[in-house]
């Protein structure tokens, strides 16, 4: 590691200069790091803004899961089969699915073997169950915790081999030339910091980026994200990586008070759905919507494992979410009640249908009421609302639907290293996820994605660290522009809303016109009022001191990168119009679907079928976010001749040290 100081108009910057950073202290961001490591690279650092903060430590659902190959019984399963699944979900270049499938097995193993609980029969097998989009039973789960496991039990190890952590830092500008990325400006968040002259701004030379941010959960209102985390893809878009399918995400019923989803076990036991309205009169409201409180059952049962708002399940269990949409739409509070059961059960399971009774019967969950069924099959799912002070034996459950995942992110190749060379992208900040992804397999993207990164770096280039007179005056020429932004951010200003006032705002209209359901005429309204905020961002800002820098330069990079994902989203309704996780509402006089009589506001435009498996690719073009669809890359045919693939290795790893013959530290 060099350090070096640059001064700015006598302001001391410190400069700090390594082979590889990586930011983000998620699994991604661990994985990343430890594999570094472990292949060899010695100068590294993890910089993040929080070390507890972000997706991977605080979020999960009933039994959160980890969707890999199969690993026991008498199923039959193969990489190539596994690949060819992920693919098939749409939006999926086939090489990423190749690796994703390839390194599941390697990935896995090593969550396990750090110490990650993940259940296995009694002769080592790790037993599975199906998850939504998945052909077979690929999925495990260590319970409602597992990512937070994972991430734990990373950290432990990454601690262990004694690579530098960086605490309380922001990355927030990337710096490039014309031969790629260079390095990034960052921020200290102490307050003493931002106190200073400096503003805790510092500069960070890499010629290799890890980026581990997770996603952009800042982007709505009404998320099941942790407030902690909002994402940082804005500051890769800006410095020219590609988006890739922006326009995808994931929606869900999920609990408000304490941000969870509400999904497997939580709707398979069958609790009642009430809502209760402003005047406090409340109604159990599911069977209103269907033939017969019988078909509310099976639906809201499917809806444990088809959890994800999926626009091809309009007439099935996600009718479901826009029922409770209808529902919150209306000032009602919505709320899943395990103390009774619902309509239809009042004799037993022997009214419900042959795929629920049968779930039920072989899980021993033949108890009296939801809560009873939920505490056999799933106790910590109890005793983790109890544990947020939510007993679910004695209260409701107030949920909504909220935002949950970016299946979009930025685009990747089959290293995941971003269109930005230099720059790589792994979890839920990488776009490879495509329509409808098996449940769980975003953890074993997290796995692969960090791996595959780590081991392109180590692989196919040679470890580099340097502090060149160009990059000292670029950095020098783009911090002093910054601090100059800053200082007129901090000045007083006669009126004004504080940063979280101002991203409150577009994350409400963003979660009413641009989520679940998408307005094309509103989107275009909201693009116009982000770009207006974005132009003075700094001249307008009414900040109460620098302790609001940090949040002034987060709405920077979160209002590019609800720009960039408006522009996939106007794109996509343009073009396909009502698929995957968005319901395009219909333009007045246009031909229209209605979800159900009693949805008014569910009047959509159809469906239109797209002529081959398509991306759409998002990047700055004269200043302005533009979007257009690709081709996707077809699953390659890997060599399948044992000496040949491995002269290719070999020829491939040259660049790779061997730690085990490592003369010192």
């Amino acid at each position: 590691m060099l350090q070096e100081t640059i001064s700015l108009n006598g302001i001391s910057l410190p400069v700090m200069a390594v082979d590889t950073a990586v930011i983000g202290s998620g699994c991604a961001g661990f994985n990343a790091a430890d594999w570094l490591f472990d292949l060899g690279r010695r100068d590294i650092a993890l910089i993040t803004e929080g070390v507890h903060m972000g997706t991977s430590r605080n979020t999960g659902s009933d039994k959160q899961t980890y969707y890999k190959l199969t690993l026991s019984g008498e199923a039959g399963d193969s990489v190539m089969e596994m690949a060819k699944d992920l693919f098939s979900g749409g939006g999926v270049n086939g090489d990423t699915a190749l690796a994703e499938a390839s390194c599941s097995v390697r990935s896995f193993i090593k969550l396990s073997n750090l110490g990650v609980p993940f259940p296995t029969d009694e002769f080592g097998g790790f037993v599975g169950y199906r998850t939504d989009h998945d052909p077979r039973q690929r999925a495990t789960s260590a319970g409602p915790l597992t990512s937070r496991y994972m991430t734990e039990a990373l950290e432990a190890s990454v601690r262990r081999k004694g690579i530098p952590i960086f605490d309380n830092t922001m990355v927030f500008r990337l710096l490039v030339s014309d031969a790629g990325l260079e390095g990034a400006l960052c921020l200290s968040t102490s307050p003493a910091a931002l106190s200073s002259p400096s503003r805790g701004m510092a500069v960070l030379r890499a010629k290799r980026i890890i980026l581990a941010t997770g996603g952009p959960a800042g982007c709505y209102l009404h998320s099941v994200y942790p407030e902690s985390q909002t994402g940082m893809s804005g500051m890769a878009l800006e410095a020219g990586a590609q988006g890739c399918n922006l326009n995808q995400w994931q929606y869900g019923l999920a609990s408000v008070q304490f941000r969870w989803n509400v999904s497997g076990t939580y709707q398979q036991v069958l609790p009642r759905y009430i809502s209760i309205d402003p005047a406090g009169k409340e109604r159990e409201f599911l069977p209103e919507y269907f033939s017969s409180p019988q078909e509310a059952l099976h639906m809201e049962f499917r809806k444990g494992y088809e959890w994800p708002f999926d626009t091809e399940k309009l007439r099935g269990s996600s009718r479901i979410d826009c029922i409770v949409y209808h529902e919150t739409a209306r000032g009602n509070r919505v709320f899943m009640d395990f103390r009774r059961n619902p309509m239809g059960l009042e004799d037993g399971i022997s009214a419900l249908d042959p795929e629920a009774a049968s779930y039920l019967t072989n899980s021993g969950a033949l108890q009296d009421t939801p809560i009873q069924r939920l505490l056999h099959m799933n106790p910590q799912a109890v005793e983790l609302y109890r544990s947020h002070r939510i007993d679910l034996e004695i209260e409701p459950l107030e949920i909504r639907v909220c935002a949950q995942h970016h299946n979009g992110g930025l685009s990747v190749d089959s290293n995941w290293q971003t269109t930005l060379p230099g720059l790589y992208a792994a979890g839920e900040a990488a776009g490879t996820f495509g329509s409808r992804r098996p449940g769980g397999s975003a953890l074993n993207s997290t796995q692969v994605g960090s791996l595959r990164a780590a081991e392109h770096i180590a692989c196919t280039t040679l470890p580099q660290t340097d502090l060149p007179k160009s990059f000292l005056s670029q950095a020098a020429r783009e911090a002093e522009s910054f601090l100059r932004d800053m200082e007129l951010a901090l000045s007083e200003k006669p009126s004004g809303e504080s940063p979280l006032v101002i991203r409150r705002k577009a994350a409400e209209r963003m979660s009413l016109f641009a989520g679940m359901v998408r307005s094309p005429e509103e989107m275009k309204k909201l693009d116009a009022e982000l770009k207006g905020l974005l132009s003075s961002l700094f001249s307008s800002a009414c900040l109460k001191g620098p302790e609001e820098l940090p949040l002034l330069l987060k709405n920077r990079d979160l209002f590019l990168t609800m720009e960039a994902v408006l522009s996939a989203m106007q794109k996509a309704a343009e073009a396909l119009q009502t698929q995957g996780s968005g319901l395009v509402a219909a333009k007045e006089g246009e031909s229209a679907e209605n979800v159900h009589p009693l949805l008014p506001e569910f009047r959509y435009a159809p469906s239109i079928p797209q002529r081959e498996n398509r991306l759409l690719i998002t990047g700055l073009q004269e200043g302005d976010f533009c979007s257009q669809f690709e081709s996707v890359r077809p699953i390659p045919a890997p060599e399948s001749w044992f000496e040949t693939a491995w002269a290719h290795y070999r020829e491939r790893t040259k660049p790779l040290a061997k730690p085990w013959e490592e003369t010192g530290s």
